[in-house]
């Protein structure tokens, strides 16, 4: 076990863990934020999405010793009221059926407008290609990252 200090959501977070610990496993289990969540273990779903420096990030491949001085923000911190223009356009678009791959899905398309915040529709098919939707509501998920754009 080691010792790592990490910057989580805006606040240090001291926890004792093997250096080759998944930062998922470390938000979950060890830090209980539990929003992001495990789809794959392979980085290909998207579900387990996190920003590290504010790029959008898979957590079941992150290492907790590989992420150093770098700033992680999770769901949990992509705002406070839930009220993230991403996440609002989520609401007011229905994008959710059962919501498993949800939070994975707003943190790649926040990611992607904080980068971009005018996409075109192949740029937002193309940052979002790897977060997969089991109930298949692309087509809504494009139009709210659409929406946020815009906001």
């Amino acid at each position: 076990m080691a010792s790592f200090t990490l910057n989580i959501n805006g606040k240090q977070q001291e926890v004792d863990v093997d250096p080759s610990t998944p930062m998922l496993w470390v938000l979950r289990d060890h830090l209980n934020l539990v929003g992001t969540k495990y789809g794959c273990g392979i980085a290909q779903c998207g579900a387990c999405t996190i920003h590290l420096d504010e790029t959008a990030t898979r957590a079941c491949m992150l290492t907790v010793s590989s992420v150093g001085n770098s700033e992680i923000t999770t769901i949990e911190g992509l705002s406070e009221e839930g009220d993230h223009p991403v996440q609002k356009a989520w609401l007011e678009v229905d994008v959710p059926q059962c919501g498993y791959c949800q939070a994975g899905q707003i943190m790649t398309a926040s990611a992607l407008l904080e980068k971009n915040p005018n996409p075109t529709d192949e740029e937002i098919e193309m940052a979002m290609n790897g977060n997969i939707c089991r109930c298949g509501t692309y087509t809504r998920i494009k139009k709210a990252v659409k929406l946020a754009a815009k906001s």
